[in-house]
This record gives C-alpha cells, sequence and structure tokens, in this order.
C-alpha cells in the first residue's frame, strides 16, 4: 500500500471510528431522523477522501485534523458545570439569548422569555421532542448536503441546535445572541479532544426580519489551549422580502479545530448580511454556498481574520446566481501578524438565466511579518451575457508613508502599526450594525495586536 493509500484509509478508519463511537440519541421515535442519520452514514462511506488533490481543500492542511483521535460520545449533559456567564456577555447588550455548552442547550444561562408573538426560538434537541411535525418541515425544506464529508458527519451526529422561526412579516425587536461555550470535555486519557456537532435551522417567512449575532467561545476557566473540534452546519432560508442581518464571531481556543458550513437559500427580494469575524484556532474553516432562488435578492457577505503563529484560517464562498437581477457582494480582509497562514476561495457563478446580475467580490491581505502565507483566489464564473460582476485580490505590507507620517508626529513606530491596522480593519468592523459588537470586535483586534507588540510584552512580530 503506498503513502498516498495509506493516508486515505486512515481517514475513512477515522471517520467510521467516530460513527461507532458516537451515542446521539434524541431521536428515539423519529424514523424520519433514523432515516437522514442512516443516508448521511452511506454517504460517508461513499465520498472521495479529502486531500490536496481537491481543489477545495488544495491549500488546507486537513490531514492534520486525521492524526488527531477525537471523542464523539455526546451523553455528557447531565454532568455539565454551568459557568458565569456574565464572564461571556456583551456589556450592556440588550438580546434574546441562548447558550450551548459543548453543543447541549444550557437552559438556565439562556433568557428567550417573552418572545413576539409569530416568533419560534429554542434548542433543536427540545423541538424535535415538543414539535416534531414542525422540525420534520423545516429539515424537509432544506437540503440534506450529504455530498460533503464533514456536513454528512454532521448529520450523522448533530445532537443539538439552534432552530429560529419567523412568521409572515414578523420583525424581530432584538438581536438573537447565540453563545457557544466549547472545551475539551472527553473523560478518557485515549482522546486528546472531543468531537463537538451542532446544527442550526434559520427560517424566515415571507416579509420577516431579524438580527442573530453568533459567538463562539473557548468556555475554558483553565486558559486557551483546550483540543476539540466543533462541527457546525448552518441551514439559512429566507423568503421572499425576508431580511437577515447575521454576525459571527469566531474566538475559539488556540488549540481547537473549528468547521463552520453555512448553506444559505434565498428568495424574490430577500437580503442576507454577513459579517464573519475570525480570531481564534489552530484550524479554522467556514464555508458558504449562496444559492439565489427568484430574482432581485441580495446577498452582502463580509469578512475579516487575524491570523497568529500556527494559526491556519480559511474562508470557502460559493455565490450561485441563478435568477435574473440578483446582487451579491463580498468583502474580505486579513491581518497576518504572526507566522501563520490564511486560505480565502471565493467563487460567484452567473448561470445562462441570471441577466443583469451584479456582483462585486474583494479579497485584500496585511502580512505583517515575513513567513506568513496567504493563498487567495477569487473566481468569477459567468455564462449570462449581460452582468456587471468584478474580483480583485491584493496582499501587501503597510504604507511606510503612513508609517513615515505617523512617525514624525511622534508616535512610535509600534503604535503607528497598530493605527493603521485599526484603520484598515475599520471598513469591516464599520459595517457591523451593532454597536456593542462592533466595540467588542475592535477590542479583539487591538488584543491581538498588542500580543504582538514586543514593547507591550508580546512576541517579535511586525
Amino acid at each position: 500500500m503506498t503513502t498516498a493509500q495509506q493516508r486515505q484509509q486512515q481517514q475513512r478508519d477515522w471517520f467510521q471510528q467516530l460513527l461507532t463511537r458516537s451515542d446521539v440519541s434524541p431521536d428515539s421515535n423519529m424514523a424520519w431522523l433514523y432515516r437522514l442519520r442512516d443516508d448521511a452514514k452511506r454517504a460517508i462511506k461513499t465520498l472521495p477522501t479529502l486531500g490536496s488533490k481537491q481543489e477545495a481543500w488544495r491549500y488546507n492542511r486537513v490531514n492534520d485534523i486525521f492524526d488527531i483521535n477525537f471523542d464523539s460520545s455526546s451523553d455528557f449533559d447531565n454532568d455539565i458545570i454551568e459557568p458565569d456567564i456574565n464572564d461571556y456577555l456583551l456589556p450592556a447588550f440588550d438580546s434574546y439569548r441562548l447558550v450551548f455548552i459543548n453543543g447541549h442547550c444550557a437552559t438556565k444561562l439562556s433568557d428567550i422569555k417573552q418572545l413576539p408573538e409569530g416568533v419560534t426560538l429554542g434548542s433543536v434537541k427540545a423541538g424535535l421532542r415538543s414539535m416534531p411535525e414542525k422540525m420534520i418541515h423545516w429539515f424537509d425544506r432544506n437540503h440534506q448536503h450529504n455530498e460533503y464529508m464533514f456536513t454528512a458527519l454532521n448529520n450523522a451526529l448533530f445532537n443539538d441546535g439552534v432552530y429560529l422561526h419567523l412568521d409572515r412579516s414578523v420583525h424581530l425587536d432584538r438581536p438573537v445572541e447565540v453563545i457557544y461555550l466549547n472545551n475539551n470535555h472527553s473523560q478518557s486519557a485515549q482522546y486528546a479532544g472531543s468531537m463537538i456537532q451542532t446544527r442550526t435551522i434559520i427560517s424566515l417567512d415571507v416579509g420577516a426580519s431579524a438580527t442573530l449575532v453568533e459567538r463562539f467561545i473557548n468556555g475554558s476557566g483553565t486558559g486557551n489551549n483546550e483540543t476539540y473540534f466543533y462541527n457546525n452546519v448552518s441551514e439559512i432560508s429566507l423568503a421572499d422580502d425576508a431580511e437577515l442581518n447575521h454576525c459571527r464571531v469566531q474566538d475559539e481556543s488556540r488549540q481547537a479545530y473549528h468547521l463552520s458550513s453555512l448553506y444559505v437559500t434565498q428568495k424574490k427580494h430577500s437580503a442576507y448580511h454577513s459579517s464573519n469575524l475570525a480570531f481564534g484556532g489552530a484550524w479554522a474553516r467556514t464555508e458558504y454556498k449562496v444559492d439565489f432562488r427568484a430574482e432581485a435578492a441580495i446577498c452582502d457577505l463580509n469578512g475579516l481574520y487575524a491570523v497568529d503563529n500556527q494559526q491556519l484560517i480559511d474562508f470557502h464562498l460559493d455565490v450561485q446566481h441563478r435568477a435574473e437581477s440578483c446582487r451579491s457582494r463580498e468583502h474580505f480582509k486579513g491581518i497576518l501578524y504572526g507566522k501563520g497562514r490564511a486560505v480565502f476561495d471565493g467563487r460567484i457563478l452567473v448561470d445562462k438565466q441570471a441577466q443583469f446580475s451584479d456582483a462585486a467580490l474583494i479579497n485584500d491581505n496585511l502580512l505583517l511579518v515575513a513567513d506568513a502565507e496567504i493563498d487567495t483566489k477569487p473566481q468569477l464564473e459567468i455564462y449570462a451575457d449581460n452582468v456587471k460582476c468584478s474580483h480583485g485580490t491584493t496582499v501587501g505590507k503597510l504604507d511606510q508613508q503612513q508609517m513615515f507620517y505617523l512617525r514624525s508626529r511622534g508616535i512610535a513606530e509600534n503604535e503607528a502599526r497598530k493605527i493603521l491596522c485599526q484603520g484598515y480593519a475599520a471598513e469591516i468592523i464599520d459595517d457591523i450594525a451593532l454597536p456593542e459588537l462592533q466595540k467588542h470586535v475592535a477590542e479583539k483586534l487591538m488584543h491581538a495586536l498588542n500580543k504582538n507588540d514586543p514593547g507591550a510584552g508580546g512576541h517579535d512580530g511586525y
């Protein structure tokens, strides 16, 4: 057996061991959910293995994952030690709040009282028990995406998650905030870390609107060095004239593995606005697949990622214009302040029938240290002949003329660098509609830059 064949077999064994060890239990009387899980397990056995020969994984160290033995057992929710949630809340942020600890809803830490009429919000696990008919409807209206290995794994093993449904013309008065506190909950020495799987289901009916904030946090009180694999699948369905503002802040443990797969379907005149901020994880990947199902839909995807030593942060976008007169904007910025690696792979597809499409894709990157690496690949695939489309990418260092100007005003070199980095990131941060979250993200970025400032006791970075 060749080395390549050995790696493929190792990968298949890795997935099979996770499936064998799992103890998913919330579907005891739900034949439809059993079928979903069984279909996913069969798909995993037949799908091609992941590696650099696949374009979507060409620049990703995905094989590193298969060297780690993760514990996929999930029957530990009765032993959860609930932290002081005040340690994780944003100051003066008024929201409906759901808290998950290691993928399980922590009811006592959540606050979803007094929801407006026409709003259904809660955990998937509770919904499967209390309203299975509605859950079947929401699952059936979305694709299950078993053609992707990690999504199929989530279908087979997810144990809990978030569901949010708004009836026709309902406008949610406060943001929905979901806080995921993750750590290594495995009790066995044979495992290096835990496998955590959650499912998110968002469904907005005609004319409905909401704001959703998701924060992925290292929930350990022992430091930022917990090893675990967090795998989330989100399915978002927007009906005609519906609007969702979606903010996601990934701040996992620096030893964690994070994978988010988001599937967005949009109908006529719907609008989806997303801000993605990525700071944590040893290995973190976010995948977006946006599908315009009817004309005049709008999608804005914005992102900021900050990469330190030994980190890999990876974004993949696949925006599909399949109807006329839709507009999409994708703008992602990266700051590589340590000797890590970033990957950006953005694709816009404009089908033949998608005339009058308007699309723009931009990826900018700022390299502050030697040996930092960025692999960026913006792509346009256009089959219509009456469109307005553009794409571009930049990779560079700080502007020395701007540095000279600040230094000439008596500002120390390290402070000048941080000021320029803040200005560079402001275009993405200022697009966040919530001031409390804007401030939080700006502070996260400053914390990262300070850590890399030798004058502040950080390592010798820029």
